[in-house]
């Protein structure tokens, strides 16, 4: 070598991948490396955020059922406004009075769709009430005097007309006025 000349430098080859060998590779990371897979400590990180992983498929499933629970219930909401809403049953005007002193429970047809019985317990007489009957139904108001007892009358009118009067006597005294309404259709107006 000449005094100009300098000593060639080369750096250190470095080893490809496959020339590589671990000192210390585990079984697990070497049956990773021979099915092409990453060993398993790294597929936790990877498999949060490769498309069609378990963990990803659940939460498309899961969002998916909700967005079809949800348009299920809003097209329950929507579909139940352009239902035609039931017709109104006709009635009949029809007033109740019981006559008499003390206190009575009272039971009386009004207005309902099915007709039912509307209860008031321990009414302070006289009482006097108006109401809607559907047609169809009968009328009617009972009355049952408490154990003090006494002496109390119902009467019942229908449209204005009077139709009938009870009255009831003494201890847990009883009475019930009753008329007729027509079907629907057969009389209104």
């Amino acid at each position: 070598m000449s005094s100009n000349e300098l000593p060639e430098r080369t750096a250190p080859e470095k080893e490809s991948p496959a020339e590589e060998t671990p000192a210390e590779e585990t079984p697990a990371e070497e049956l990773a490396e021979l099915s092409g897979h990453a060993p398993a400590e790294n597929t936790a990180p990877e498999a949060e955020t490769t498309e069609g992983s378990p963990d990803r498929r659940g939460l498309l499933i899961a969002t998916a059922v909700l967005l079809a629970c949800g348009g299920l219930v809003g097209y329950g909401v929507l579909n139940a406004k352009e239902q035609p809403k039931p017709r109104a049953v006709p009635t009949a005007g029809v007033t109740y009075e019981v006559t008499g002193t003390g206190t009575a429970e009272i039971a009386y047809l009004a207005r309902s769709e099915s007709g039912t019985a509307t209860v008031e317990k321990d009414v302070t007489l006289p009482w006097k009430k108006s109401v809607e009957v559907p047609l169809g139904k009968a009328p009617s108001v009972a009355i049952v005097l408490d154990k003090k007892g006494g002496r109390a009358s119902c009467t019942l009118a229908i449209r204005g007309q009077h139709v009938q009067r009870a009255t009831a006597v003494g201890e847990f005294g009883r009475a019930t006025c009753s008329g007729e309404l027509p079907a629907a259709g057969a009389g209104e107006g």
